[in-house]
């Protein structure tokens, strides 16, 4: 069954002066969808990142997000999409339920759907014996876990993730994983990037950024077949030695 487009881009390009970090990528991503952004350092992945935001207007090109214009519409881009960071996004010194409530009413939510929602959110979490606990006194991968909650805790059509596992045990990181496959079953779209190889392997597709350019693009089993590579991390190796740019 053919499913909605929830990012299009058409050449989309970023220039900061004679530098063009991001260069006429043209992709699509479709809802429910698992879609890992890739590259090396350097690679453009973060300039991209924030133009699809709404964070930073294009030089050129074309591009919608959740059916908005990214050049016109961003505040509504932004009310329409999730975000996370590997530096989190909560406020330390807020409890659980506190950060909970507070992203809930900064995504336009109800209180009283706010205060419902809230509640089964610390029960899905197993952290309802934390809810009054301090954000600062939880393990980095509980954090991580209550961070992506927080980020889809309005039900939004994409939540964009970068490198959200980022220093956290490969247990923990399988977990986080689930929280996102459920989400992506829910019909949330999940736009990742991400610098496990292994974790490149979970997504339904994969782009693969050098230069400011999309150099491949593909689901994990077609690029190891395109590329004769055993596994994702031969795959970025054969794409990015060539790379020019780093830090």
């Amino acid at each position: 069954m053919e499913t909605a487009t929830v990012i299009s881009t058409e050449k989309l390009t970023k220039r900061f002066g004679n530098f063009t970090a991001v260069n006429e990528i043209t992709f699509d991503v479709h809802q429910g969808e698992i879609f890992g952004f890739l590259g090396a350092n350097g690679a453009g992945k973060t300039t991209a990142m924030r133009m699809l935001c709404g964070l930073s207007n294009p030089t050129s090109g074309k591009a919608t997000i959740a059916g908005f214009d990214v050049f016109r519409q961003t505040e509504k881009i932004k009310k329409n999409i999730g975000y996370m960071s590997q530096k989190f996004s909560l406020y330390e010194d807020l409890t659980i339920l506190e950060n909970i409530r507070f992203y809930g009413g900064i995504y336009g939510m109800d209180r009283k759907t706010i205060k419902t929602k809230s509640i089964e959110l610390v029960e899905q979490l197993g952290l309802k014996e934390e809810a009054s606990t301090l954000v600062r006194s939880l393990p980095l991968g509980w954090k991580q876990k209550l961070a992506f909650s927080v980020a889809i805790f309005h039900e939004p059509k994409i939540v964009f993730l970068d490198e959200p596992t980022g220093g956290v045990d490969p247990v923990t990181r399988r977990q986080f994983w689930d929280l996102i496959y459920s989400a992506a079953e829910r019909g949330i779209t999940v736009f990742v990037t991400t610098h496990y190889m292994d974790e490149a392997e979970y997504c339904n597709r994969i782009s693969m950024m050098v230069d400011g350019y999309i150099k491949a693009l593909d689901s994990p089993a077609n690029l190891k077949r395109q590329f004769g590579a055993a596994n994702m991390d031969e795959v970025f190796y054969q794409l990015a030695r060539g790379a020019k740019r780093g830090e």
